[in-house]
């Protein structure tokens, strides 16, 4: 069975290869096709009698978009990057919600790789193949041949990995001709934002990842149950960006749910509360806010235009001794009272060498390090550590016993903030990424889609 979707562009929108909403931005008058306008309300009875059977558990991963085919082989090997992405834990249930996501996410790719097109702004061939020789050995540390054979090896391709980064290309390439172009941030727009940022000096601001899904009250139990799973997937290692590119239903879901650097204020107040009992590292969620529910995820906090301590670079020693193996634990607790000792009894970083030396510990030494570049417990116990001290001994009998000894560290200054041009471009990009929402909505309300 086929079920089609057909809805005619504007005639003057496919002359001039622009959509609605850049239309808009031109503030270029045009009559609609559709009389009543593309927002009219709909007639929708309060108790609808359904004709026929439609049973949403029957899903055939198949699609032809304005005649260019999405096969499930396509949707499986795109599935394949994401599970790979997660370690493989992923359970069947979850597993075939993320297969309808990932065909959902393929069909815009399909849209925007031919409206690319259409405009005649291709992604180019040799942008491609040079973005995945990039991704293969900076993202993965391989060669792009080896890149293949891992592909291959967890059930994808390079074809599919390649199609991705086309379709990424095209798009920002049609954005670039038919959105950037039209959007203009006044001086008076930036001024007014960078004295708000100034009043609010001092004041936290929040650097968080969102997963929204979108609810009505007649699917609220359902899309509530769906938000629960994805967090025990995320608790168990799950990647929130990853997930967040699949589910979420914000517009930020192509930036992995990145919401950039906040304060609570521009957040609902039930997002709100949540994010503001928070530390880094912790997710929060569901919860309920309008129009569905949002998982939060708790990047970074900072202060706003106040220096961040956890910037600060520091200079460290680590001392370290390690157990033979077969070491027992009487024999690890004796071993390591004796290393406590003689660390406590070192008088500076210029005489560690020395002690250690005595006991058969090992000093590696680094000076480029940042604080919060260390664990939440080290960062906390360093920067309230005097120079020439030294943390607490940690490790186990598998890794040995250390403590890291500081011997410097430069503070950091106190954030300027944002210039005026760093600030035109932040609110730039934001005008830029809600049109660009609005257009591939254009997209898939004109496209001819058929399902197999």
């Amino acid at each position: 069975m086929t079920s089609k979707m057909n809805i005619t562009r504007k005639a003057v929108s496919r002359t001039l290869g622009l959509t609605a909403t850049t239309l808009a931005a031109l503030s270029v008058a045009v009559t609609p096709v559709l009389a009543q306008g593309a927002n009219a309300p709909l007639n929708i009875p309060a108790n609808p009698t359904m004709f026929g059977k439609n049973d949403p558990n029957v899903r055939r991963a198949t699609a032809i978009i304005n005649g260019e085919i999405v096969t499930g082989t396509d949707v499986e090997q795109r599935l394949a990057l994401i599970v790979s992405a997660n370690g493989g834990k992923i359970e069947a249930e979850e597993l075939e919600r993320l297969r309808m996501q990932v065909l959902r996410n393929l069909i815009d790719e399909t849209l925007q790789i031919q409206e690319a097109k259409a405009a005649d702004v291709p992604a180019d061939d040799a942008q491609v193949e040079s973005t995945y020789e990039r991704v293969a050995t900076q993202n993965f540390g391989q060669s792009p041949e080896a890149m293949e054979k891992y592909l291959q090896r967890i059930g994808s391709s390079a074809a599919s990995l390649k199609r991705q980064i086309r379709g990424e290309i095209a798009w920002q390439n049609l954005l670039r001709r038919n959105v950037q172009p039209f959007v203009n941030i006044s001086e008076g727009e930036v001024q007014e934002a960078m004295q708000r940022l100034e009043a609010s000096k001092g004041t936290e601001e929040y650097r968080i990842g969102e997963i929204f899904l979108a609810a009505t009250d007649e699917n609220k139990a359902q899309i509530f149950a769906n938000a629960e799973k994805i967090v025990e997937q995320l608790k168990q290692g799950g990647s929130f960006v990853a997930y967040a590119r699949q589910y979420s239903e914000a517009s930020t879901a192509s930036v992995g749910g990145d919401l950039g650097w906040i304060r609570l204020a521009q957040l609902p107040n039930e997002l709100a509360t949540a994010a503001g009992s928070m530390a880094p590292g912790q997710l929060a969620g569901p919860v309920e806010i309008r129009g569905g529910f949002s998982i939060l995820y708790l990047i970074d906090k900072r202060q706003v235009l106040t220096a961040d301590p956890r910037d600060a670079l520091l200079s460290l020693k680590q001392i370290s001794i390690e157990f033979p193996k077969g070491t027992t634990n009487e024999q690890a607790t004796k071993r390591a009272a004796e290393f406590a000792a003689t660390v406590k009894a070192i008088k500076g970083c210029g005489d560690a060498e020395g002690q250690a030396n005595k006991i058969g510990a090992t000093v590696v030494a680094n000076d480029q390090i940042k604080a919060r570049d260390l664990p939440a417990q080290l960062q906390e116990t360093l920067l309230n550590l005097p120079v020439g001290q030294t943390t607490p001994p940690f490790g186990s009998i598998d890794e040995g016993v250390r403590v890291l000894m500081l011997c410097g560290r430069d503070d950091p200054k106190v954030a300027s903030g944002p210039n005026f041009d760093e600030m035109m471009a932040q609110m730039e990009d934001d005008r830029v990424n809600k049109r660009a929402q609005t257009y591939l909505r254009d997209l898939r309300r004109d496209a001819v889609i058929e399902y197999n």
